[in-house]
Protein backbone atom coordinates (compact mmCIF):
# COMPACT_ATOMS: atom_id res chain seq x y z
CA UNK A 1 0.00 0.00 0.00
CA UNK A 2 2.84 2.48 0.57
CA UNK A 3 4.38 1.63 -2.82
CA UNK A 4 0.49 2.90 -4.18
CA UNK A 5 0.26 5.76 -1.99
CA UNK A 6 4.07 6.76 -2.94
CA UNK A 7 3.14 6.96 -6.64
CA UNK A 8 -0.26 8.34 -6.17
CA UNK A 9 1.95 11.29 -4.12
CA UNK A 10 4.48 11.56 -7.22
CA UNK A 11 2.92 11.42 -10.78
CA UNK A 12 6.17 12.78 -12.31
CA UNK A 13 7.72 9.49 -10.72
CA UNK A 14 5.20 7.54 -11.80
CA UNK A 15 5.52 8.86 -15.30
CA UNK A 16 9.32 8.35 -15.04
CA UNK A 17 8.68 4.50 -14.12
CA UNK A 18 6.93 3.75 -16.79
CA UNK A 19 8.76 5.56 -19.31
CA UNK A 20 11.65 3.48 -18.40
CA UNK A 21 9.95 -0.07 -18.19
CA UNK A 22 8.58 0.77 -21.60
CA UNK A 23 11.31 1.82 -23.54
CA UNK A 24 14.97 0.43 -21.93
CA UNK A 25 14.85 -3.26 -20.74
CA UNK A 26 18.03 -2.92 -19.42
CA UNK A 27 17.05 -0.13 -17.39
CA UNK A 28 14.82 -1.34 -15.98
CA UNK A 29 15.69 -4.29 -14.54
CA UNK A 30 18.96 -2.32 -13.20
CA UNK A 31 15.20 -0.80 -11.58
CA UNK A 32 13.93 -3.28 -10.27
CA UNK A 33 17.08 -5.21 -8.69
CA UNK A 34 18.16 -1.57 -6.85
CA UNK A 35 14.63 0.69 -6.57
CA UNK A 36 16.77 2.58 -4.01
CA UNK A 37 17.88 4.25 -6.46
CA UNK A 38 14.42 6.13 -6.95
CA UNK A 39 15.10 7.69 -3.14
CA UNK A 40 17.60 9.89 -5.37
CA UNK A 41 14.60 10.79 -7.80
CA UNK A 42 12.39 11.79 -4.82
CA UNK A 43 14.72 13.80 -3.26
CA UNK A 44 15.03 16.53 -5.46
CA UNK A 45 18.27 17.20 -6.92
CA UNK A 46 17.66 14.42 -9.53
CA UNK A 47 17.48 16.61 -11.99
CA UNK A 48 19.84 19.43 -10.79
CA UNK A 49 23.50 20.83 -13.22
CA UNK A 50 25.74 17.58 -13.55
CA UNK A 51 28.62 18.73 -10.62
CA UNK A 52 31.69 17.10 -12.94
CA UNK A 53 34.57 15.33 -11.63
CA UNK A 54 35.46 17.20 -9.10
CA UNK A 55 31.79 17.89 -7.31
CA UNK A 56 31.66 14.05 -7.99
CA UNK A 57 34.73 13.10 -5.90
CA UNK A 58 34.16 15.56 -3.06
CA UNK A 59 30.46 13.76 -2.85
CA UNK A 60 32.09 10.45 -2.89
CA UNK A 61 34.61 11.32 -0.34
CA UNK A 62 32.24 12.69 2.07
CA UNK A 63 30.26 9.00 1.50
CA UNK A 64 33.25 6.86 2.28
CA UNK A 65 34.72 9.49 5.14
CA UNK A 66 31.45 8.13 7.08
CA UNK A 67 31.82 4.70 6.35
CA UNK A 68 32.53 2.45 9.66
CA UNK A 69 34.89 -0.03 7.94
CA UNK A 70 36.57 -0.88 4.48
CA UNK A 71 33.61 -2.98 3.91
CA UNK A 72 31.45 -0.37 4.54
CA UNK A 73 33.56 1.37 1.69
CA UNK A 74 33.08 -0.54 -0.93
CA UNK A 75 29.53 -0.81 0.17
CA UNK A 76 29.18 2.94 0.29
CA UNK A 77 31.15 3.33 -2.93
CA UNK A 78 28.05 0.69 -5.18
CA UNK A 79 25.50 2.93 -3.86
CA UNK A 80 26.83 6.00 -4.23
CA UNK A 81 27.59 4.99 -8.34
CA UNK A 82 24.63 3.23 -9.15
CA UNK A 83 22.62 6.61 -8.10
CA UNK A 84 24.93 8.74 -10.89
CA UNK A 85 24.44 5.90 -12.74
CA UNK A 86 21.01 5.69 -13.21
CA UNK A 87 20.79 9.44 -13.21
CA UNK A 88 22.91 9.54 -16.38
CA UNK A 89 20.60 6.66 -18.33
CA UNK A 90 17.52 8.71 -17.40
CA UNK A 91 18.60 11.76 -18.47
CA UNK A 92 19.91 10.53 -21.63
CA UNK A 93 16.76 8.46 -22.26
CA UNK A 94 14.38 11.31 -21.23
CA UNK A 95 16.27 13.67 -24.20
CA UNK A 96 17.56 15.83 -20.87
CA UNK A 97 21.01 15.14 -22.39
CA UNK A 98 22.73 14.00 -25.67
CA UNK A 99 24.73 10.89 -26.46
CA UNK A 100 28.19 12.41 -26.02
CA UNK A 101 27.20 14.23 -22.40
CA UNK A 102 26.04 11.24 -21.19
CA UNK A 103 29.22 9.38 -22.44
CA UNK A 104 31.89 12.26 -20.85
CA UNK A 105 29.39 12.01 -17.36
CA UNK A 106 29.40 8.48 -17.49
CA UNK A 107 33.66 8.58 -17.76
CA UNK A 108 33.27 11.53 -15.15
CA UNK A 109 31.30 9.18 -13.09
CA UNK A 110 34.11 6.24 -13.68
CA UNK A 111 36.90 8.83 -12.80
CA UNK A 112 35.15 10.19 -9.93
CA UNK A 113 34.71 6.21 -8.63
CA UNK A 114 38.38 5.36 -8.82
CA UNK A 115 39.99 8.06 -7.32
CA UNK A 116 38.14 7.75 -4.63
CA UNK A 117 38.11 4.10 -3.77
CA UNK A 118 42.20 3.73 -4.80
CA UNK A 119 42.83 5.48 -1.61
CA UNK A 120 40.48 3.26 0.56
CA UNK A 121 42.47 -0.06 -0.93
CA UNK A 122 45.79 2.10 -0.17
CA UNK A 123 44.64 2.26 3.27
CA UNK A 124 43.74 -1.15 3.65
CA UNK A 125 46.49 -2.44 2.25
CA UNK A 126 49.14 -0.53 4.36
CA UNK A 127 46.88 -1.76 7.43
CA UNK A 128 48.01 -5.15 6.52
CA UNK A 129 51.53 -4.80 5.40
CA UNK A 130 52.36 -1.21 6.09
CA UNK A 131 52.36 1.87 3.34
CA UNK A 132 53.34 1.62 -0.14
CA UNK A 133 56.79 1.48 -1.03
CA UNK A 134 58.56 4.28 -2.20
CA UNK A 135 56.76 7.08 -4.39
CA UNK A 136 53.61 5.38 -4.81
CA UNK A 137 51.26 4.34 -7.82
CA UNK A 138 49.13 5.71 -9.88
CA UNK A 139 45.60 4.49 -12.10
CA UNK A 140 46.23 4.70 -15.91
CA UNK A 141 43.17 5.19 -17.54
CA UNK A 142 43.18 3.48 -21.09
CA UNK A 143 40.79 3.08 -23.81
CA UNK A 144 37.74 4.69 -23.57
CA UNK A 145 37.71 5.89 -20.05
CA UNK A 146 41.73 7.44 -20.99
CA UNK A 147 39.38 8.97 -24.38
CA UNK A 148 37.02 10.50 -21.88
CA UNK A 149 33.57 8.74 -23.46
CA UNK A 150 31.99 5.97 -21.74
CA UNK A 151 28.59 4.46 -22.02
CA UNK A 152 26.03 2.56 -20.04
CA UNK A 153 27.64 -0.90 -20.03
CA UNK A 154 31.42 0.42 -20.73
CA UNK A 155 34.09 -1.85 -18.62
CA UNK A 156 36.63 -0.14 -17.56
CA UNK A 157 40.85 -0.51 -19.41
CA UNK A 158 43.51 0.22 -16.60
CA UNK A 159 47.48 0.10 -15.79
CA UNK A 160 48.97 0.36 -12.24
CA UNK A 161 52.36 1.50 -12.66
CA UNK A 162 53.97 2.63 -9.51
CA UNK A 163 57.64 3.78 -8.15
CA UNK A 164 59.33 2.36 -5.58
CA UNK A 165 62.18 4.48 -5.35
CA UNK A 166 64.35 2.36 -4.30
CA UNK A 167 62.97 1.04 -1.26
CA UNK A 168 62.90 -2.86 -0.98
CA UNK A 169 60.05 -3.39 1.06
CA UNK A 170 57.11 -2.03 2.96
CA UNK A 171 57.17 -1.21 6.56
CA UNK A 172 54.38 -3.01 7.90
CA UNK A 173 53.90 -5.53 10.40
CA UNK A 174 54.24 -8.13 6.97
CA UNK A 175 55.94 -6.56 5.29
CA UNK A 176 56.54 -7.21 1.69
CA UNK A 177 58.84 -6.65 -1.28
CA UNK A 178 57.96 -3.88 -3.70
CA UNK A 179 56.89 -5.67 -6.69
CA UNK A 180 54.38 -8.51 -4.81
CA UNK A 181 53.46 -5.33 -2.13
CA UNK A 182 52.07 -3.43 -5.57
CA UNK A 183 50.69 -6.38 -7.63
CA UNK A 184 48.86 -7.43 -4.73
CA UNK A 185 47.87 -3.94 -4.52
CA UNK A 186 46.50 -4.02 -7.78
CA UNK A 187 44.14 -6.95 -6.91
CA UNK A 188 42.88 -5.53 -4.06
CA UNK A 189 41.60 -2.37 -6.56
CA UNK A 190 40.42 -4.87 -8.83
CA UNK A 191 39.08 -7.25 -6.72
CA UNK A 192 37.11 -3.69 -5.00
CA UNK A 193 35.36 -2.61 -8.71
CA UNK A 194 34.32 -6.14 -9.48
CA UNK A 195 33.27 -8.17 -6.71
CA UNK A 196 29.67 -9.13 -6.44
CA UNK A 197 28.89 -8.06 -3.63
CA UNK A 198 24.60 -7.60 -2.62
CA UNK A 199 25.06 -4.26 -4.37
CA UNK A 200 26.68 -5.62 -7.06
CA UNK A 201 29.76 -4.69 -9.02
CA UNK A 202 30.94 -1.18 -9.80
CA UNK A 203 32.71 -1.98 -12.98
CA UNK A 204 34.39 -5.01 -15.04
CA UNK A 205 37.52 -4.03 -15.07
CA UNK A 206 40.07 -5.04 -18.52
CA UNK A 207 44.03 -5.26 -17.67
CA UNK A 208 44.96 -6.61 -20.85
CA UNK A 209 46.76 -3.23 -21.67
CA UNK A 210 49.30 -3.09 -19.55
CA UNK A 211 53.24 -3.89 -20.59
CA UNK A 212 53.28 -7.71 -22.44
CA UNK A 213 49.60 -8.11 -22.13
CA UNK A 214 48.48 -11.08 -19.80
CA UNK A 215 51.82 -12.12 -20.00
CA UNK A 216 53.30 -9.44 -17.48
CA UNK A 217 52.81 -8.62 -14.30
CA UNK A 218 49.48 -6.79 -13.11
CA UNK A 219 51.50 -3.72 -11.61
CA UNK A 220 54.87 -2.16 -13.40
CA UNK A 221 57.30 0.18 -12.16
CA UNK A 222 57.80 3.60 -14.14
CA UNK A 223 61.56 2.16 -14.97
CA UNK A 224 59.87 -0.95 -16.74
CA UNK A 225 57.52 0.91 -18.52
CA UNK A 226 59.45 3.24 -19.92
CA UNK A 227 62.03 0.96 -21.08
CA UNK A 228 59.59 -0.97 -22.45
CA UNK A 229 57.84 1.44 -24.26
CA UNK A 230 60.70 2.61 -25.38
CA UNK A 231 62.68 -0.16 -26.56
CA UNK A 232 60.16 -2.94 -26.96
CA UNK A 233 56.40 -1.62 -27.41
CA UNK A 234 54.53 -2.99 -30.90
CA UNK A 235 52.58 -0.13 -32.50
CA UNK A 236 49.66 -1.62 -31.35
CA UNK A 237 50.54 -0.46 -27.88
CA UNK A 238 51.54 2.97 -28.65
CA UNK A 239 48.19 3.23 -30.19
CA UNK A 240 46.98 2.12 -26.59
CA UNK A 241 49.06 4.94 -25.58
CA UNK A 242 47.43 7.76 -27.09
CA UNK A 243 44.21 7.06 -25.04
CA UNK A 244 46.54 6.53 -21.28
CA UNK A 245 45.84 9.54 -19.14
CA UNK A 246 46.45 9.40 -15.28
CA UNK A 247 43.41 9.49 -13.51
CA UNK A 248 44.28 8.89 -9.17
CA UNK A 249 47.70 8.78 -7.61
CA UNK A 250 50.37 10.74 -6.67
CA UNK A 251 50.97 14.59 -8.53
CA UNK A 252 54.91 14.08 -9.30
CA UNK A 253 54.29 10.01 -10.80
CA UNK A 254 51.56 11.58 -13.17
CA UNK A 255 53.23 13.83 -14.19
CA UNK A 256 56.24 11.85 -14.87
CA UNK A 257 53.76 9.27 -17.08
CA UNK A 258 52.43 12.06 -18.78
CA UNK A 259 55.80 13.24 -19.73
CA UNK A 260 57.24 9.68 -20.91
CA UNK A 261 53.78 9.31 -22.87
CA UNK A 262 54.01 12.89 -25.20
CA UNK A 263 58.01 11.95 -25.68
CA UNK A 264 57.27 8.70 -27.10
CA UNK A 265 54.05 9.69 -29.20
CA UNK A 266 56.26 12.41 -30.40
CA UNK A 267 59.56 10.39 -31.08
CA UNK A 268 57.05 8.21 -33.24
CA UNK A 269 54.99 10.61 -34.85
CA UNK A 270 55.85 10.45 -38.78
CA UNK A 271 57.55 6.85 -38.59
CA UNK A 272 57.57 4.87 -41.47
CA UNK A 273 55.93 1.47 -40.36
CA UNK A 274 52.94 3.02 -38.48
CA UNK A 275 50.29 2.96 -41.80
CA UNK A 276 51.75 -0.52 -42.82
CA UNK A 277 51.00 -1.83 -39.21
CA UNK A 278 47.81 -0.33 -38.46
CA UNK A 279 46.58 -1.87 -42.20
CA UNK A 280 47.57 -5.22 -40.51
CA UNK A 281 45.78 -4.94 -37.67
CA UNK A 282 42.88 -3.15 -39.26
CA UNK A 283 42.80 -6.31 -41.78
CA UNK A 284 42.73 -8.62 -38.29
CA UNK A 285 40.03 -6.79 -36.40
CA UNK A 286 37.70 -7.22 -39.94
CA UNK A 287 38.46 -10.77 -39.52
CA UNK A 288 37.93 -11.59 -35.19
CA UNK A 289 35.50 -9.23 -35.20
CA UNK A 290 33.06 -8.62 -37.75
CA UNK A 291 29.58 -6.96 -37.18
CA UNK A 292 26.89 -9.14 -35.71
CA UNK A 293 23.90 -6.99 -38.31
CA UNK A 294 23.42 -4.07 -39.58
CA UNK A 295 22.55 -2.04 -36.58
CA UNK A 296 25.81 -2.70 -34.98
CA UNK A 297 27.46 0.29 -34.09
CA UNK A 298 30.66 -0.94 -32.88
CA UNK A 299 32.34 -3.51 -35.12
CA UNK A 300 33.17 -3.81 -39.01
CA UNK A 301 34.95 -1.85 -41.42
CA UNK A 302 34.20 1.49 -40.89
CA UNK A 303 32.49 1.81 -37.38
CA UNK A 304 33.33 2.88 -34.08
CA UNK A 305 36.41 0.56 -33.62
CA UNK A 306 37.53 1.66 -36.96
CA UNK A 307 37.42 5.43 -36.49
CA UNK A 308 38.30 4.95 -32.71
CA UNK A 309 41.76 3.47 -34.45
CA UNK A 310 41.88 5.97 -37.44
CA UNK A 311 41.65 8.81 -34.89
CA UNK A 312 45.06 6.92 -32.95
CA UNK A 313 46.77 6.23 -35.60
CA UNK A 314 46.45 9.86 -36.65
CA UNK A 315 47.84 10.82 -33.50
CA UNK A 316 50.78 8.32 -34.10
CA UNK A 317 51.52 9.96 -37.51
CA UNK A 318 51.03 13.52 -36.17
CA UNK A 319 53.17 12.81 -32.94
CA UNK A 320 49.95 14.58 -31.03
CA UNK A 321 49.16 14.53 -27.53
CA UNK A 322 45.67 14.28 -27.32
CA UNK A 323 43.50 11.86 -25.80
CA UNK A 324 39.88 12.11 -27.70
CA UNK A 325 38.87 11.07 -30.87
CA UNK A 326 37.79 14.41 -32.12
CA UNK A 327 41.16 16.26 -31.10
CA UNK A 328 43.24 13.32 -32.34
CA UNK A 329 41.29 13.95 -35.97
CA UNK A 330 41.83 17.73 -35.26
CA UNK A 331 45.74 17.34 -34.54
CA UNK A 332 46.29 15.02 -38.16
CA UNK A 333 44.31 17.68 -40.03
CA UNK A 334 46.21 20.59 -38.65
CA UNK A 335 49.63 18.65 -38.62
CA UNK A 336 48.54 18.34 -43.02
CA UNK A 337 48.37 14.08 -41.91
CA UNK A 338 45.24 14.43 -43.83
CA UNK A 339 43.11 16.36 -45.27
CA UNK A 340 39.95 18.46 -43.75
CA UNK A 341 37.21 17.13 -45.31
CA UNK A 342 38.79 13.36 -44.61
CA UNK A 343 38.90 14.51 -41.07
CA UNK A 344 35.40 15.85 -41.24
CA UNK A 345 34.10 12.84 -42.69
CA UNK A 346 35.65 10.32 -39.82
CA UNK A 347 34.44 12.61 -37.11
CA UNK A 348 30.64 13.01 -38.55
CA UNK A 349 30.96 9.14 -38.95
CA UNK A 350 32.61 8.57 -35.41
CA UNK A 351 29.68 10.87 -33.76
CA UNK A 352 26.82 8.76 -35.43
CA UNK A 353 27.91 5.35 -34.66
CA UNK A 354 28.83 6.68 -30.68
CA UNK A 355 24.99 7.91 -30.67
CA UNK A 356 23.78 4.42 -31.43
CA UNK A 357 26.10 2.44 -29.56
CA UNK A 358 25.32 4.71 -26.65
CA UNK A 359 21.21 4.60 -26.95
CA UNK A 360 22.00 0.25 -27.73
CA UNK A 361 23.53 0.30 -24.47
CA UNK A 362 21.19 1.97 -22.54
CA UNK A 363 18.27 0.30 -23.61
CA UNK A 364 19.53 -3.64 -23.81
CA UNK A 365 23.36 -3.39 -22.62
CA UNK A 366 24.40 -4.57 -26.26
CA UNK A 367 23.20 -4.52 -30.21
CA UNK A 368 19.80 -4.01 -30.84
CA UNK A 369 17.60 -6.30 -32.61
CA UNK A 370 14.53 -3.94 -33.80
CA UNK A 371 12.63 -6.94 -33.47
CA UNK A 372 12.58 -7.67 -29.98
CA UNK A 373 12.39 -3.54 -29.03
CA UNK A 374 8.99 -2.47 -28.27
CA UNK A 375 7.37 0.80 -29.87
CA UNK A 376 9.05 3.13 -27.12
CA UNK A 377 12.39 1.64 -27.61
CA UNK A 378 12.42 2.09 -31.54
CA UNK A 379 11.04 5.55 -30.65
CA UNK A 380 14.12 5.79 -28.62
CA UNK A 381 16.68 4.92 -31.61
CA UNK A 382 15.01 6.34 -34.50
CA UNK A 383 15.70 9.96 -32.36
CA UNK A 384 18.91 8.84 -31.33
CA UNK A 385 20.11 8.60 -35.23
CA UNK A 386 17.58 10.80 -36.49
CA UNK A 387 16.18 8.41 -38.61
CA UNK A 388 12.25 7.41 -39.65
CA UNK A 389 12.27 3.36 -39.69
CA UNK A 390 14.64 0.69 -38.78
CA UNK A 391 15.28 0.42 -42.79
CA UNK A 392 16.11 3.60 -43.06
CA UNK A 393 18.60 3.24 -39.95
CA UNK A 394 20.30 0.36 -41.51
CA UNK A 395 21.00 2.43 -44.95
CA UNK A 396 22.07 5.33 -42.70
CA UNK A 397 24.88 2.51 -40.79
CA UNK A 398 26.05 1.18 -44.03
CA UNK A 399 27.04 4.59 -45.69
CA UNK A 400 27.96 6.14 -42.59
CA UNK A 401 30.44 2.83 -42.47
CA UNK A 402 31.40 3.36 -46.04
CA UNK A 403 32.45 7.04 -45.91
CA UNK A 404 34.60 6.08 -42.56
CA UNK A 405 36.03 3.33 -44.23
CA UNK A 406 36.94 5.48 -47.09
CA UNK A 407 38.69 8.32 -45.06
CA UNK A 408 40.26 5.31 -43.08
CA UNK A 409 42.05 4.15 -47.02
CA UNK A 410 43.28 7.46 -47.47
CA UNK A 411 44.63 8.11 -43.87
CA UNK A 412 47.06 4.96 -44.02
CA UNK A 413 47.57 4.66 -48.07
CA UNK A 414 51.19 5.21 -49.24
CA UNK A 415 52.62 8.71 -49.81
Amino acid sequence: MQVFSLFDANEKLTRLIADICATAPALAEYLSRNSGVLDAVIGGAFFAEWPGVAGLKSDLMGRLDTASDYEAKLVAARLWQRDWHFRVGVHHLRGLIDARTAGEQYAHLAEATLAGLWPCVIDDMARKHGSPPGAGAILLAMGSLGAGRLNAASDLDLIVIYDADGEAESDGRRPLAARPYYARLTQAMITALTAPMGEGRLYEVDMRLRPSGKQGPVATSIGAFEIYQQTEAWTWEHLALTRARPIAGPDALQHRVTACRRQLLGEKGGARDVKADVTDMRTRLTGAKPATGPLDAKAGPGRLMECELAAQTLCLLSGGSSHTVHDQIAEGVDAGVVDADTGAALSTAYDSFWRLQTASRLLVGGTVDPDKLGEAGLAFIKRETGQQSVAAIADWVADSADKAAAAFDRIVQDD
